[in-house]
């Protein structure tokens, strides 16, 4: 089976339930920065697996996620029902990991200019990416319904990134 199709020549694209929509709706805006964010992810994994990792493989697993939420947004006009669901466990679970990395740093006191080792350098700039997907999805949930988790766990993770690039900065300075 070949990769194109050429259904997509004329800036058109399917959604899940087979439903076509210009490549610039929101829908598709919102998916293409989650895949982006997921993309960078996979660089951050390379980045740190060798030295941390315990770390590159919670980021693989939320590579996964990601994959959950593309879906998500990717149903938001259809009525499917065979369309995964992203649990509020996952929620808890990025939770727990700041959690723990705080513990391990001193309290935040001022503004942080983002940047430091390479890993730290990263992880900011995927939580800068986060955050884009995160307005994205926003954007997307005023003009259909976004399940709450979503926005929950993009939050979150943009949160766990900016705690990973300090955490990152503190084990290789300490």
């Amino acid at each position: 089976m070949k990769i194109y199709t050429k259904t997509g020549d004329k800036g058109e694209t399917a959604l899940l339930g087979a439903k076509r929509v210009k490549k610039c709706c929101l829908e598709m805006e919102a998916i293409g920065e989650v895949d982006e964010l997921n993309s960078l992810l996979g660089m951050l994994i390379e980045e740190v697996a060798e030295n941390f990792p315990q770390e590159a493989k919670k980021l693989l697993a939320i590579q996964w996620q990601l994959f959950v939420v593309g879906s998500r947004l990717a149903a938001a006009q259809a009525k499917l029902k065979n369309v995964p669901t992203l649990k509020k466990s996952e929620v808890i679970k990025l939770e727990k990991w700041i959690d723990a990395m705080e513990k391990d740093l001193p309290a935040l006191k001022n503004f942080i200019i983002p940047g430091g080792c390479e890993e730290a350098a990263l992880s900011f700039y995927v939580r800068a990416v986060c955050r884009r997907a995160e307005r994205q999805m926003i954007g997307l949930s005023k003009k259909y319904p976004v399940d709450p988790v979503i926005k929950q766990y993009l939050n979150r993770l943009s949160d766990l990134l900016f705690v990973l690039g300090r955490w990152f900065n503190k084990k290789t300075n300490p």
